[in-house]
């Protein structure tokens, strides 16, 4: 079988969310079934650091798909013609866009509908064209897969789309995470933040991930605690909006959060392993992969109580209102100030990170290939 696989997010020290779940997954589909060839569709330029195996062919097809103008054109236009021309008999999208404009059967795995519960939060111009297609492309999808069950019950209820036709893929955690020595801990927190301990932040700064009360919540957690801790934000500033600039620019404590930008995977594990805790606090997430990164280092979660971390989270994590800074900031004196409630985290993160790995999220993702081939 031939199967082709949108893999623009493939980008050389620059993964984030999907662009792992396609990395992590593809790597591992393609050393387990070697008696199929999978077409690679680039953008641009590719690494061969992405051609994992030799029954992996990739393709570069312009123009670079960034904007939803090229996106009609890429996927409506260039990618039937390649589906065509190698007479491939799937097509699958780690990141849900589809082609409207071919035959062969495809998979779109959609990780979260966020652009249709808050639609402000994105440019108006990707707003609308995530609410105009995806519900289309769910209708031409021959199958579906998702993250969690939150967003696949999301996806049924927004598409009235058929929960049989939908797959839960769970995330895994990579194996770069683990915890550090003491004393690396000590030598990362004096390069980072004076000696001081930290609460730490990983993710993009978009609105939806909520660092404007997250910052506020910090503020009100130094003023009534006094204390020294600071707060880590790891990121890029690409979303960075006004409501998180005016959130910042008001802060008592302002000092004391740290911007690291966006960190490769060493730096991230010692940063997220040497933290006192991550408070990761979106209030809309399809899955939240900061979440298992954090039970693997040992380090003790904070997170919402909404959308899909307490499905990822289970009893292994705080979990706080997102919208109630009041909650946030509680959270942190508890876990700042008892040494046994950290310990007790670790150890129930630790188990739970157990169910979740790229192995078991490879089989699955297999299987939905599977299911559409008739294999």
């Amino acid at each position: 079988m031939i199967i082709a696989v949108n893999t623009r997010l493939l980008l050389k020290n620059r993964l984030e969310g999907i662009g792992w779940f396609t990395y992590e997954t593809l790597k591992r589909i393609t050393k387990s079934h070697p008696e199929h060839e999978f077409l690679f569709i680039f953008d641009r330029p590719f690494d061969s650091e992405f051609v994992f195996e030799k029954n992996v062919k990739p393709i570069v097809l312009a123009p670079q798909a960034r904007h939803p103008v090229l996106y009609k054109i890429w996927f409506n236009w260039r990618i039937p013609r390649v589906l065509k021309k190698h007479k491939a008999d799937v097509f699958l999208s780690p990141d849900g866009y589809l082609s409207l404009r071919t035959n062969v059967p495809q998979i779109a795995v959609m990780h979260d509908l966020n652009f249709e519960h808050y639609p402000a939060d994105l440019p108006k111009v990707h707003s609308r064209y995530y609410r105009k297609y995806f519900p289309l492309f769910s209708k031409v999808a021959t199958r579906l897969a998702t993250v969690s069950q939150f967003s696949r019950h999301d996806i049924s209820d927004q598409y009235d789309v058929d929960p049989q036709k939908i797959d839960v893929v769970y995330n895994g955690v990579g194996e770069h995470f683990h915890p550090i020595a003491s004393d690396e801990q000590l030598t990362l927190r004096n390069e980072l933040s004076g000696g001081a301990d930290y609460f730490v932040f990983v993710g993009s700064l978009h609105p939806r991930k909520n660092i404007h009360r997250l910052l506020k919540a910090f503020d009100l957690f130094k003023k009534q605690a006094a204390s020294e801790v600071k707060l880590v934000i790891v990121g890029e500033k690409f979303w960075w909006n006004e409501e998180i600039e005016s959130a910042y620019k008001t802060m008592i404590f302002q000092s004391d959060v740290l911007f690291t930008g966006r960190l490769q995977t060493v730096a991230l594990n010692k940063v997220v392993a040497s933290a006192l805790a991550l408070v990761f606090v979106p209030y809309f997430e399809g899955f939240g992969i900061p979440i298992l990164e954090a039970f693997k280092c040992e380090t003790p979660v904070i997170t919402s109580n909404i959308t899909s971390m307490p499905e990822v989270a289970g009893s292994a994590a705080l979990l706080v209102d997102p919208f109630n800074v009041e909650d946030i900031a509680t959270a942190m004196s508890k876990v700042a100030n008892d040494p046994d409630l950290r310990q007790q985290l670790v150890q129930k993160g630790l188990t739970r990170a157990q169910d979740f790995s790229w192995d078991r999220t490879a089989i699955l993702l297999w299987g939905s290939i599977e299911k559409v081939l008739g294999l």
